[in-house]
C-alpha cells in the first residue's frame, strides 16, 4: 500500500504556475483524502521557464525522490517534450542506477522517455496517469474509470487487470477556475477492436507516445534529441523488443495522417514490428482520425498475422486506465480484457 507519494516536474513545469493553482490545490486534497502523504519535491513548482531551463535539478528531484526510503511513489506532474534533456544527469555517471529503488513510478506522454529510462536500469513502471492530468480533474471527483485504476495502484501496488470504460469524453476546452464543478461531455465507448490477427497473445507491455518514441529518431522538434537518445542508448535494442507488446498511443497534437504515417515508418525501419510479438494502441484524444489511424496502422506494419488490437483507453483520450510494464500481459479480445501475471513478472 502506498502511503506517502512524491510529485516530480520531468518535463513541463507548468504546475508552479499561478493560473493551474486552482488544479493543484483540488489535486493535492484529493491525495490527501485517499489518505495519502503528499510531497512535492524541491524543483518541482519552480514554474515552467526555470523547469526549462534546469534540467540538471529535474533529474536530481527524481534521483532524490528515489533515494528517500520513505516514499512509496513517484508521480509525474504532467508530459511536455524534453525530458530527454535529463539523460546526463541520470546516466553520464550511472546516476540513476545507483538511486533507482522498487518504488511506483507513475506518468504519461513525455514521461514515456522516463519510462524507457527507467527500464534501462530494470525497474518495471506503470504507464496512463499523472497529477495534473488526471488527480487535478476539475469534476467533483476524478474520472470514475481513471479513479477506479488508481485507487488499485495505491492500495495494492499492482494492476491485476483492464477492461474497457463503457464513454469516452472530449477534452475539456476551459481549465479556468470557472470551469471547476463542470462535467465534461461523454460518448458511448465501443470497447477493445481488434485490426489483425490473432484474439488473444501475451508479452510484457512496452512503449508508450507515439511522438515521444519518434523523436527518438527525429530531431526536428530538438536538434539534439537524436545524439542524445543514440549516446545513452535509450531505445531497446532489437533483441529486447522480442516477443513485447508495443504500446502506441497519439498526443494531444493530433497528428496528421500523413505525419502519422511517417512517424510509424520510422519505428518500422528499426525493426521493431518483426519482433513484437503484439500491439495496442490508445484511442485518439477526441477520436481525431480514428479511422484513419486504423487503416494506415495496418498498413504501415504489413504484417496481416501481428495482432493489433485498438481502442485502448490509455494515452491522451479520457479516461484512461493504467498499464504496467514488464509484466506478462495476456491481451484477449473475445473477453475484453488485459491481464497481468505478476509471478512471471
Amino acid at each position: 500500500m502506498v502511503k506517502k507519494v512524491a510529485i516530480v516536474s520531468l518535463s513541463s513545469g507548468i504546475i508552479g504556475e499561478d493560473y493551474v493553482r486552482h488544479e493543484v490545490e483540488i489535486g493535492l486534497d484529493r491525495l490527501k483524502n485517499f489518505g495519502l502523504d503528499v510531497v512535492i519535491m524541491p524543483h518541482a513548482m519552480k514554474g515552467i521557464k526555470y523547469i526549462k531551463d534546469h534540467p540538471q535539478d529535474r533529474a536530481k528531484d527524481l534521483l532524490e525522490a528515489f533515494k528517500d526510503e520513505s516514499i512509496d511513489m513517484i508521480l509525474c506532474a504532467i508530459g511536455g517534450d524534453d525530458t530527454y534533456r535529463l539523460l546526463p544527469y541520470l546516466f553520464e555517471n550511472d546516476e540513476l542506477k545507483n538511486a533507482v529503488s522498487n518504488k511506483i513510478f507513475l506518468g504519461f506522454s513525455d514521461t514515456t522517455i522516463n519510462h524507457f529510462m527507467l527500464y534501462k536500469v530494470g525497474l518495471n513502471t506503470f504507464y496512463g496517469q499523472s497529477f495534473l492530468a488526471d488527480i487535478c480533474e476539475l469534476d467533483t471527483d476524478m474520472l470514475p474509470y481513471t479513479k477506479k485504476y488508481f485507487l488499485e495502484l495505491i492500495k495494492t501496488g499492482r494492476i491485476e487487470r483492464i477492461t474497457p470504460s463503457d464513454i469516452w469524453y472530449e477534452e475539456r476546452k476551459d481549465w479556468s477556475k470557472s470551469a471547476v464543478g463542470t462535467k465534461r461531455i461523454s460518448h458511448k465507448n465501443e470497447g477493445y477492436e481488434l485490426l489483425q490477427g490473432a484474439y488473444s497473445f501475451s508479452g510484457k507491455i512496452l512503449g508508450g507516445c507515439l511522438e515521444s518514441m519518434f523523436d527518438m529518431f527525429d530531431k526536428s522538434r530538438y536538434s539534439d534529441t537524436v545524439a542524445l537518445c543514440k549516446k545513452y542508448d535509450l531505445f531497446p535494442s532489437i533483441e529486447e523488443w522480442k516477443e513485447k507488446i508495443l504500446l502506441l498511443e497519439t498526443s494531444e497534437e493530433t497528428p496528421s495522417p500523413e505525419r502519422y504515417k511517417h512517424m510509424l515508418e520510422t519505428l518500422k525501419s528499426t525493426g521493431i514490428f518483426e519482433a513484437v510479438s503484439g500491439v495496442i494502441c490508445g484511442k485518439p484524444m477526441d477520436e481525431i482520425y480514428f479511422d484513419d489511424y486504423k487503416k494506415i496502422l495496418c498498413e504501415v506494419v504489413g504484417n496481416k498475422d501481428l495482432p493489433i488490437v485498438y481502442n485502448v483507453n490509455i494515452g491522451h483520450a479520457t479516461p484512461r486506465c493504467i498499464i504496467p510494464f514488464g509484466v506478462n500481459a495476456t491481451v484477449d479480445v473475445r473477453k475484453q480484457r488485459i491481464t497481468f501475471d505478476y509471478r512471471q513478472a
